[in-house]
């Protein structure tokens, strides 16, 4: 063999041991398989059936499933903040110009079902119709005595009880936590900066936890790379360490919590994201496009990005067929990809 001929074919071997140490997917009759245990899943290739030229998206933040089964996108892109899509990616309708700063979007009534909206540039939130009526604005909260400039309240997540009572996690400002009661009044007022346990760092986003008796919310630290557990009252319980993941809001579907983890947190390795999967024991079972979980002393090792499939996920939605929808933010532009379950 020649010379360069050696230097090209052990390259290429070189290449190949690496990629293979980087990229711990699964392959099964030649496709990869995403996550482990009982939550495994394949890449849905060309999903969407929708163009950029007609339907643009810019950082797609966050997904909801509304009782049609739509699945319902929010991105900040003004041209249309709201697209519908069924669950075989065709497009459907679209809405909104009104908000730049499109972050958090959650879903909630049963017969009768609403969006809430958070804006991060207009430093609001806002309740709307499904099809796009606005029908309240708040904001910042100015009576709580937590603020004295519009400015630093920037609301990135809701999360809203059966009852209509509203949770805000401020995770782009003061990072604190306002309820508000059913006719959209401040009953309390929690977290906020500091280094106590009942304080918070990037509270990026919030969910009510019906799994637990009596229920409770568990709310983004994202900085400090963990969830953490209050009362409805806002009393602090426990946290949920997940050091090396970067969790933007918790999302709660049958017994598991699921997660878009932005990055790993280290500041030159940006494009680190992945997708982990907690049981009702708040122990990880799986992770898309990340290290598998170990644990020592009941605690988990850092976690880390080994396959190159996501830059920055956001969010993650599980709809009524199992199936995982995964937007993110600063990846190009990308429409959300999704999984399918396998068995």
């Amino acid at each position: 063999m020649k010379r360069k001929e050696f230097i090209y074919n052990s390259s290429l071997l070189i290449a190949g041991s690496m990629i293979a140490r980087e990229q711990l997917a699964e392959v099964v009759n030649g496709e990869i398989i995403y996550g482990q245990n009982e939550k495994r899943y394949k890449l849905v290739k060309d999903w969407v059936k929708a163009g950029p030229a007609t339907v643009p998206v810019n950082d797609c933040h966050e997904m909801v499933q509304d009782a049609k089964g739509r699945i319902v996108l929010l991105t900040n892109e003004t041209k249309n903040n709201v697209i519908f899509f069924s669950k075989d990616g065709k497009l459907l309708e679209t809405w909104g110009h009104d908000f730049p700063g499109a972050h958090g979007l959650t879903i909630w009534g049963d017969k009768e079902q609403f969006l809430f909206v958070t804006d991060t540039e207009k430093n609001e939130f806002y309740k709307t119709t499904v099809d796009g009526k606005i029908l309240q604005a708040w904001k910042y909260p100015v009576e709580s005595g937590k603020y004295d400039d519009p400015k630093k309240f920037v609301p990135t997540e809701t999360t809203v009880t059966k009852a209509g009572e509203i949770y805000v996690a401020d995770g782009y400002g003061n990072q604190y936590i306002t309820h508000y009661d059913a006719q959209g009044k401040i009953k309390n007022i929690f977290g906020g900066r500091g280094n106590e346990e009942k304080n918070l760092d990037n509270a990026h986003g919030i969910t009510i936890d019906n799994r637990t008796t009596p229920e409770t919310l568990i709310i983004t630290d994202r900085t400090r790379c963990c969830f953490k557990r209050f009362s409805m009252n806002g009393d602090y319980i426990e946290t949920i360490s997940l050091p090396g993941a970067c969790v933007c809001r918790p999302v709660i579907r049958g017994n598991y919590l699921y997660a878009a983890v932005l990055r790993s947190p280290t500041l030159d390795n940006a494009d680190s994201g992945f997708v982990i999967v907690l049981n009702k024991q708040s122990k990880v079972v799986s992770v898309l496009c990340g290290s598998v979980a170990v644990y020592e002393n009941g605690k988990p090792k850092p976690f880390y990005q080994t396959d190159k499939l996501f830059k920055h996920p956001h969010d993650v939605m599980v709809d009524d067929e199992e199936n995982l929808y995964v937007c993110q933010w600063s990846s190009g532009k990308v429409y959300p990809y999704k999984f399918e379950p396998v068995k």
